[in-house]
């Protein structure tokens, strides 16, 4: 459903998502200075944080892993403990990286901290919620660093209380906005790498975050849309790239002039989702396109009446439908890989 306003047209939303997404529109434009910097300081204090709790929550423990201290590298560890995640049951393991255009929140944020709660909870898995360095401060290519050396961290280290049930062999990428920007070129770099434990099968790319110098229809069109519109996200990109680079930088527009040839790269199975009401919706379609003509595989889902950020709210018929194909489809992939190797060793 949507309505007709003189700003083009507008999703219906229940008050608690209008009213909160507003906020964080708001937030968003006072939090970006012009001069390229961010008052990381106020952002630091309206972030409203959740913290881990080994006692269990909703049937999933939390607790905190460092992966590099020098650089505050971390993951949030969920561990489903319900009857749906019996201790003799093999967990797929989901390598979750946060959105906020590679420069807001973090694993502990209460809107991330709570979706990856029902998404251990709901498929069941074992999810990794990795904490990247931030844009200003950081630019490219540090947060796509940090991913790697999160799965490098998982393949290599012993991590104690580690999930005995938790499968790396049936480990799945998986972001939002930003963080399925970072998951994408995270896959890539897996796929020209070797590990010996983690096995990267699936991906889960939830509303990516691309750009480029030309606008598309929907950036066009939807310019008062919640939380994602082009000033906004040209403040991100011109904080995020290497100085005198612009949005058609491999890291932006993935699909561009100078994007990166996967062709003959291993990339996992993916599953895409786009929302209706998403400024980007145009470059996540492409995106598919994309990468059906690199040879991999992809399955589109859309929201029609979606907004950017729509699975921070619960009570979107959305946010269910979302859990559901994201359960579906690491069930699918899984049992994919099984019969795959069941078929190499006879």
């Amino acid at each position: 459903m949507c309505r007709e306003t003189s700003t083009g047209p507008q999703p219906e939303l229940p008050w608690k998502p209008k009213i909160v997404l507003s906020v964080l529109s708001a937030l968003t434009d006072a939090l970006q200075r012009p001069n390229g910097t961010m008052n990381r300081r106020i952002h630091d204090f309206v972030d409203l944080k959740a913290k881990a709790r080994d006692i269990p929550v909703r049937g999933v423990k939390t607790s905190d892993v460092t992966v590099d201290a020098t650089r505050n590298l971390w993951f949030r560890l969920y561990t489903p403990t319900d009857n749906a995640a019996k201790a003799d049951v093999t967990l797929p393991v989901i390598v979750y990286f946060h959105g906020g255009g590679f420069a807001f929140f973090s694993p502990g944020s209460i809107f991330y901290h709570d979706f990856c709660l029902r998404l251990a909870r709901k498929i069941p898995a074992i999810v990794i919620s990795v904490n990247y360095r931030l844009a200003p401060e950081h630019r490219f290519p540090s947060q796509y660093e940090d991913g790697f050396e999160t799965l490098k961290f998982l393949d290599d280290a012993k991590i104690p209380n580690f999930p005995e049930n938790a499968d790396l062999s049936k480990c799945f990428l998986a972001g939002d906005s930003a963080g399925a920007n970072l998951a994408h070129h995270v896959a890539i770099r897996i796929g020209e790498a070797e590990f010996r434990n983690v096995r990267v099968i699936g991906q889960i790319s939830i509303q990516p975050f691309f750009g480029g110098e030309e606008r598309t229809e929907s950036e066009i069109r939807l310019t008062k849309a919640y939380l994602v519109t082009m000033p906004r996200t040209d403040w991100v990109w011109r904080v995020f790239l290497p100085e005198g680079e612009n949005r058609d930088h491999e890291a932006v527009n993935v699909t561009g002039p100078k994007a990166v040839n996967i062709m003959g790269v291993k990339y996992p199975e993916t599953m895409v989702v786009v929302g209706g009401f998403d400024t980007l919706q145009d470059r996540q379609r492409e995106f598919c396109k994309w990468l059906r003509r690199s040879g991999k595989e992809v399955k589109l889902i859309e929201y029609p009446s979606a907004v950017h950020a729509f699975y921070f709210f619960p009570e979107l018929p959305e946010t269910s439908q979302l859990m559901e194909e994201a359960r579906d489809f690491v069930h699918q992939i899984s049992d994919k890989m099984r019969v795959e190797v069941s078929k190499s060793k006879t």
